[in-house]
């Protein structure tokens, strides 16, 4: 029987747009359910010291042109966004209060396609009401500023930490870690066993 497939991630993170794609390839060969778990990157980083790979030019330059050979080997549309870092926070929210609900993945859709598809800055209140709207999802704004949202995701933010997290995307199968998009064929594995 295929085992879950944890994924802790940030819509900010182009290379957790890259998986959330590529893990539903990965599902529906495995049949592994995949179980989404949002997480803000920037309580990641605080919490553990980190920061964005892109803080350092050349690293940044590299990591553009590896996602795009990434995004092109797999089919996936890739828009770097300009505004990048974008604030996540808002978007973090809606998706934590939407964690046990049908609508879950059309939201996360609509929220990556913001970002990494039609390179919006998504920190932008009206730009994040269009986005939801134009995916028919305008009713989820509200949890922005919910408190049940907001504690979720912190809760998940602390735990992700607890368990070693230092960066998005995050992937565990069965208690292994994996970081990164470009693991997702040892996931893939670990799901299979």
């Amino acid at each position: 029987m295929p085992q879950t497939i944890e994924f802790l991630f940030d819509v900010g993170s182009p290379t957790a747009y890259l998986a959330w794609h590529r893990l539903k390839f990965i599902a529906a060969r495995t049949g592994a359910p995949v179980q989404p778990v949002p997480i803000l990157l920037g309580g990641i980083f605080k919490a553990t010291g980190g920061s964005p790979p892109g803080t350092v030019a050349a690293k940044g330059r590299w990591m553009n042109e590896d996602m795009a050979r990434w995004a092109a080997r797999d089919g996936i549309t890739l828009a770097m966004n300009p505004h990048f870092p974008v604030n996540t926070l808002a978007m973090m929210r809606i998706l934590a209060g939407l964690e046990d609900d049908a609508r879950f993945a059309a939201v996360a859709d609509a929220l990556f396609a913001g970002m990494w598809l039609h390179a919006r800055n998504m920190a932008e209140p009206d730009l994040l009401a269009a986005t939801l709207a134009e995916a028919g999802h305008q009713d989820v704004l509200a949890l922005a500023q919910d408190p049940a949202a907001k504690a979720r995701l912190i809760a998940n933010t602390e735990a992700a930490v607890a368990r070693g997290v230092f960066g998005a995307p995050t992937i565990f199968v069965g208690g292994e870690m994996h970081f990164g998009q470009d693991r997702l064929d040892w996931v893939e594995a670990a799901a299979s066993r």
